[in-house]
């Protein structure tokens, strides 16, 4: 027979691109993992996963089985959603999404105020680029998410909520620090991007075609907090969201760089999938990041 938790198992394997990745994510033993993919396509008769060279992917037959049990996972949440509104707030679960910048530094804020106003609801927290964010709505992984950049995909549905601004920015002894500078000034800087799959990283890329600079020597660093370090280490400079150098400015280890154009500011936005149903706390948290018109203070 069939059990949730071997489904739950099956996507995990799938989405981690590995058993080890599964057991890692589902805090189990490789082998209890194996175990349990055996006994599902036992249960099936099929085989659902293969290896590769590149780790493990689901099998023609697997990826049905994965799209049903996604369904399978959608009726559940929706279950809860509607146990959750006859318990009013009390309980229930609350998983919110963000950007790497947004997930790191805004959400816990959000979630902190949250969580004081509702203790008894469970927060989840998962942070990732702008495409892995966007898969996990799709997935119905999450309901909810912060994004820096607006999803195309017409199943999201994306509420504008503030602006912020993205900077440039160098080591503290940076000698560019002394001036205004204008793009001819920078052209010969090495620069740490974000990886691919990064709001940021397609932020920067505007950036330096905005300032006609599409040759400039390019580092890619995976995270901001290794582009941060990267720079105050003194591989390059780099354009971020102002919000995730706050500290690093204030304690002088790297400095923002004033040039003319100033890079676009970029607007973040609330994104939910179409058509889905929230339960309480999730419209809860949907009130609550409503009331927002900027960055909130720390």
């Amino acid at each position: 027979m069939i059990s949730l938790t071997q489904l739950e198992i099956f996507a995990a394997v799938v989405e981690c691109g590995g058993f080890s990745g599964a057991a890692k994510r589902l805090y189990m033993s490789q082998p209890s993992v194996s175990s349990h993919i055996r006994a599902l396509e036992n249960s099936l008769g099929v085989q659902l996963v293969e290896r590769t060279s590149r780790g493990a992917r689901a099998t023609y037959a697997g990826e049905v089985v994965l799209q049903h049990a996604r369904e399978v996972f959608a009726v559940l949440d929706s279950l809860d959603g509607q146990v959750a509104q006859l318990q009013g707030l009390k309980t229930g679960r609350l998983a919110v999404a963000g950007t790497t910048t947004l997930g790191t530094y805004l959400l816990p804020q959000l979630v902190a105020e949250f969580s004081a106003r509702i203790p008894g609801v469970e927060c989840q927290i998962r942070v990732g680029n702008e495409d892995a964010v966007e898969a996990w709505l799709l997935q119905n992984e999450v309901a909810l998410a912060l994004c820096a950049e607006e999803p195309q995909d017409e199943r999201l549905v994306t509420t504008p909520m503030f602006e912020e601004q993205l900077l440039l920015i160098g080591p503290a002894w940076s000698p560019l620090a002394a001036r205004v500078l204008t793009p001819g000034d920078i052209a010969d800087q090495r620069f740490m991007l974000r990886e691919v799959g990064s709001a940021t990283r397609r932020q920067q890329e505007a950036a330096l075609a905005a300032w006609g600079l599409p040759d400039v020597e390019r580092w890619e660093m995976w995270g901001h907090a290794t582009v941060k370090e990267s720079v105050c280490a003194g591989l390059g400079l780099s354009i971020i969201s102002e919000h995730a150098i706050a500290r690093e400015r204030a304690s002088g280890s790297l400095t923002v760089l004033d040039i003319d154009p100033a890079p676009q500011r970029r607007i973040i936005s609330l994104v939910t999938r179409a058509g889905r149903a929230l339960t309480p706390p999730e419209r809860a948290f949907v009130d609550l990041v409503g009331t927002l018109a900027q960055w909130p203070d720390t």
